[in-house]
C-alpha cells in the first residue's frame, strides 16, 4: 500500500553510486565533478521529535538520564558516490529527566516519492564517558506525495527497540521494572512528519532548510592550556573597554562553533580527502588496524573538540538574512584580535569552524580531518578571517579603496570601542587553505554566491590560497593576534606518521611525513613508529576497547 509505515531496527540501506573518472594527475581525491544524478522531484517534509517516556536511568546519582537524538534520513535516490554521508540532525539534550519533551522540528527539502527511511537513535550525554545507548526507532516509508497522510501532530509513538540499550542502561531499566511492577522496558518516542510540498530543483540532493541554528561548544580546559580567554558575560564583548570603569570578569575557555545555513549547498561544492598514501585511505575507511587507529583517534579529536555538555549553548536564526550575519559575526567575535579560523562545510551546508590555524598553536592530527569528523566528502574547506570596513558599504574588493582594521586604525569598533552592530562594516575573507580536500579555486566564485545568500549585507570575499596578498593579509592578522599576549603550543595529539602535520605535508609536493613530534604518551602513536606485537596490543587496548555487547 503506498505510503505505508513500517519500523524495524535493520541499519542497512542501499544506495546507487556513479564512478568519477580521475582527470588530474597526482594522488586520486579533491574536486570531483561527479554531476548529481537525474531524480524525479522530491517533497519537502517537516520531522517533529516531540518528546520520549519511559527512558531508562542512566545515571543513579540522580535517578535520571541526559537523553538527546540523533536522528539519520536516508532516501530511495541515487547517490553521486555510495559514500556520501546521509542527512543527520541532533537535538539539543534536556538534563535530568526521564520524560523529555524537546519539540524540535527538522524541515528536510526534496525527499524522494521513492520513499525514505528515519533512524531516531536516543543516547544519554556522557560527558565523562561514552554516550550510553538509550534504544532506537526506525520508521520506513515506502513512498511519498502530496496526498500522503504523514503522521500529522501529536505524533505518533513508536517503541524503541531496547536491544540496543548499552548494559548499564538495560541493567538499571530491569531494576526500575523489578521494583515498579506494570513499568515497560522499552523507552517510546513520539514523533509527527508532514508534507508541506514540492521541492525546488537541485532534485537529487536532499537538504536542510530548517532550523538554520547555531551551537557554541565551551572547552574551559582547552582554554586553560592554550591560555584563551572570554567574557565571563558575553553582553561585555559589545561594550567599551573600560565602561562604567569596572574590571570585567573573564575565563579560560575555548570555543569549537557550528552554523546550520540552508540549503542546498552547490553541487558543485564537492571535495573527496586527498589519497595521498594508502594509510590516508586506511584512515578514512577505518580498515586495517593501523587506519581503524587513526580513524577512531580522529573521530575522537572530533568529539573533544565539539562536546556537548551543561555548558553547550544553541540558538535559532531567520534564514538567509540580517540576523544571520550578525550570529555569526558574534561567533567570530568580529572583528576583534586578528583571529584566523580553520572551517569545513558540509555537503549539507553546516559550517564547523574553531580558532586553530596554524599561529594558535594547537596541532592536531588533521585539522580538516579532524572538523569534517573524518567525512570523506565535503563541500568546502579552508581558512577565514574578519576585518572592519571604513565605511558601512559591504565592500567585496580583496583590495578595498578604504582603510580596513586591523590593517589601520579605525575609530568606532575594536580594540578600544564595541564592534558595530552592522554587517555592512564587515569583510569575510575565505580562502581553500586545506591540504586534507584541496577545494577547487575555480569554484571560489559559487562557494561566494552561497555565503552572500547566507550572510547578506556582508561582504564576502573569496581568495586562492596561492594568493601572495591573502597571504600578507593573513601575516597582519597573526602579529596581531601575537601582539596581545604569549602564544602557547599545545601538541593535543602528534606523530610524524600520526598525521600530526597533514595540512602543510599535503600542501607540500614531496609529501613528507617526516615532520611533526612523536608523543610517548599516546599509543596509537607509537605503534606507527614501532610497529611491533607489544605495541600493536597496547593501542588495540586503549584505542578499541571492547564493545558492550548488545543486549537481546
Amino acid at each position: 500500500m503506498p505510503g505505508d509505515i513500517t519500523t524495524h531496527h535493520d541499519d542497512t540501506s542501499s544506495s546507487g553510486s556513479s564512478d568519477h573518472e580521475d582527470e588530474h594527475k597526482g594522488p586520486p581525491g579533491g574536486y570531483d565533478k561527479t554531476p548529481l544524478p537525474d531524480a524525479p522531484q522530491g517533497y519537502t517534509l517537516r520531522f517533529v521529535f516531540h518528546s520520549a517516556s519511559n527512558v531508562p536511568v542512566a545515571d543513579l546519582h540522580t535517578a535520571s538520564s541526559d537523553p538527546f537524538l540523533v536522528a539519520t534520513l536516508k532516501g530511495t535516490q541515487p547517490k553521486r558516490h555510495k559514500e556520501d554521508p546521509d542527512l543527520k540532525y541532533r537535538t539539543r539534550t534536556i538534563h535530568r529527566t526521564t520524560t523529555p519533551e524537546w519539540n524540535e522540528e527538522w524541515i528536510v527539502a526534496n525527499v524522494p516519492p521513492g520513499g525514505f527511511t528515519l533512524k531516531c537513535r536516543m543516547y544519554d550525554e556522557d560527558v565523562a564517558d561514552k554516550d550510553d545507548r538509550l534504544g532506537n526507532v526506525t520508521i520506513n516509508v515506502d513512498s511519498v506525495s502530496e496526498d500522503w497522510p504523514g503522521i500529522p501532530p501529536p505524533g505518533q509513538e513508536f517503541e524503541a527497540k531496547k536491544r540496543v540499550m548499552s548494559k548499564r542502561a538495560f541493567i538499571l531499566k530491569g531494576i526500575a521494572s523489578a521494583i515498579s511492577h506494570g513499568t515497560h522496558l522499552a523507552p517510546r518516542l513520539r514523533i509527527s512528519i508532514q508534507v508541506l510540498g514540492k521541492s525546488e530543483p537541485p532534485f537529487a540532493q536532499m537538504c536542510t532548510l530548517a532550523p538554520t541554528r547555531w551551537i557554541k561548544h565551551n572547552s574551559p580546559m582547552i582554554g586553560r592550556l592554550i591560555g584563551a580567554k572570554v567574557n565571563t558575560n558575553e553582553s561585555d564583548d559589545e561594550k567599551p573597554n573600560g565602561e562604567d570603569n569596572e574590571p570585567r570578569s573573564t575565563k579560560y575557555d575555548f570555543q569549537a562553533n557550528e552554523i546550520q545555513l540552508q540549503g542546498p549547498v552547490p553541487p558543485t561544492l564537492y571535495h573527496r580527502y586527498v589519497e595521498f598514501r594508502p594509510v590516508i585511505g586506511s584512515l578514512f575507511s577505518s580498515t586495517g588496524i593501523r587506519g581503524t587507529i587513526l580513524n577512531k583517534a580522529l573521530h575522537k579529536q572530533h568529539h573533544r573538540i565539539y562536546n556537548y555538555d551543561s555548558t553547550t549553548e544553541y540558538g535559532t536564526f531567520k534564514p538567509c538574512s540580517r540576523e544571520a550575519s550578525l550570529q555569526f559575526l558574534r561567533m567570530v567575535h568580529f572583528d576583534e584580535g586578528g583571529r584566523v579560523f580553520t572551517y569545513v562545510l558540509t555537503l549539507d551546508g553546516l559550517m564547523r569552524f574553531t580558532e586553530t590555524g596554524k599561529e594558535f598553536g594547537i596541532d592536531f592530527l588533521s585539522k580538516h580531518t579532524m572538523h569534517a569528523d573524518a567525512e570523506k566528502y565535503i563541500a568546502y574547506s579552508g581558512e577565514f578571517f574578519i576585518r572592519r570596513l571604513q565605511h558601512p558599504d559591504a565592500n567585496d574588493s580583496p583590495e578595498p579603496k578604504e582603510k580596513t582594521h586591523p590593517s589601520e586604525p579605525i575609530p568606532g569598533g575594536p580594540p578600544n570601542q564595541p564592534p558595530p552592530p552592522n554587517p555592512a562594516f564587515y569583510q569575510l575573507y575565505i580562502d581553500n587553505e586545506s591540504g586534507t580536500y584541496r577545494p577547487e579555486k575555480s569554484i571560489l566564485p559559487d562557494l561566494k554566491e552561497f555565503l552572500q545568500k547566507n550572510f547578506p549585507d556582508m561582504g564576502i570575499v573569496t581568495m586562492n590560497v596561492e594568493d601572495e596578498h591573502l597571504q600578507k593579509l593573513k601575516d597582519e592578522q597573526r602579529a596581531i593576534k601575537k601582539s596581545e599576549g604569549r602564544m602557547m603550543h599545545v601538541v593535543m595529539n602528534s606523530s610524524s606518521d600520526s598525521l600530526s602535520s597533514v595540512e602543510s605535508e599535503l600542501n607540500d609536493e614531496n609529501y613528507s611525513l617526516e615532520a611533526g613530534r612523536r608523543s610517548k604518551k599516546e599509543a596509537a602513536h607509537a605503534v606507527l613508529r614501532h610497529p611491533n606485537p607489544e605495541h600493536f596490543k597496547e593501542a588495540a587496548e586503549v584505542m578499541l576497547p571492547h564493545r558492550e555487547k548488545k543486549v537481546e
